[in-house]
């Protein structure tokens, strides 16, 4: 009497949604890039990006308290002890540094391919500019006021929240400071009071935001 032979167990196909599920997962894989985002300030830059929703791994934030300059040097070290940064960004104002100080970290920074989101005067005009589209030079001790009028609530410089309180109309914010930067022809971003470019590090966070 001959044995029963055991049936071999095939492979399971998946099913179209189980694909699409699979192939996403490999497509996310793909496109993570990792991010290092070095920032003057100690609280209020570095809690605006910490609160994108992107993957753990791809952000690592500093808020260095270091300007200009200083700060694009601590980028190169931080990105040379690391050395897997897909992306690198310093986060400065204009505000009331040597005009050499801030061109010169402008100049380093593109030597060494790290990217800056400045702001003339103050980081505050990106929060002002979800609001309203603004060409008038704005002095640094007037933002406060100005987001407080604009908000309806009074404006804190360390507030954790500012991200989620302006997420709504960050598209009308990337619009006026494109448009912004588009005034100025050719621009000189030293002397560019107000200008930003803050939303060209938010527009590439964006690509990796995940539900």
């Amino acid at each position: 009497m001959s044995k029963k032979q055991p049936s071999k167990k095939q492979p399971r196909s998946l099913g179209r949604s189980e694909r699409r599920y699979s192939e996403r997962k490999v497509e996310t894989r793909e496109t993570f890039e990792r991010f290092l985002i070095v920032c003057e300030g100690e609280k209020t830059e570095p809690n605006y990006f910490k609160s994108f929703r992107v993957p753990k791994e791809v952000i690592d934030i500093y808020g260095e308290g270091d300007n200009t300059i200083g700060l694009v040097k601590k980028a190169i070290e931080l990105r040379d002890k690391d050395g897997d940064y897909d992306q690198v960004w310093c986060v400065f104002d204009r505000d009331s540094f040597l005009a050499q100080d801030f061109n010169n970290a402008l100049s380093l920074g593109k030597k060494e391919k790290i990217q800056i989101a400045y702001s003339n005067e103050a980081f505050e005009l990106w929060y002002l500019l979800h609001y309203n589209y603004h060409d008038t030079a704005i002095s640094r001790k007037d933002y406060s006021k100005k987001l407080t009028h604009t908000m309806g609530e009074k404006y804190e410089k360390n507030n954790p929240y500012m991200y989620e309180k302006l997420e709504s109309r960050q598209p009308e914010a990337i619009r006026n400071a494109k448009r912004l930067l588009e005034e100025y022809d050719p621009p000189n971003p030293e002397q560019n009071n107000p200008s930003t470019t803050v939303h060209l590090l938010v527009e590439e966070l964006n690509k990796f935001i995940r539900p």
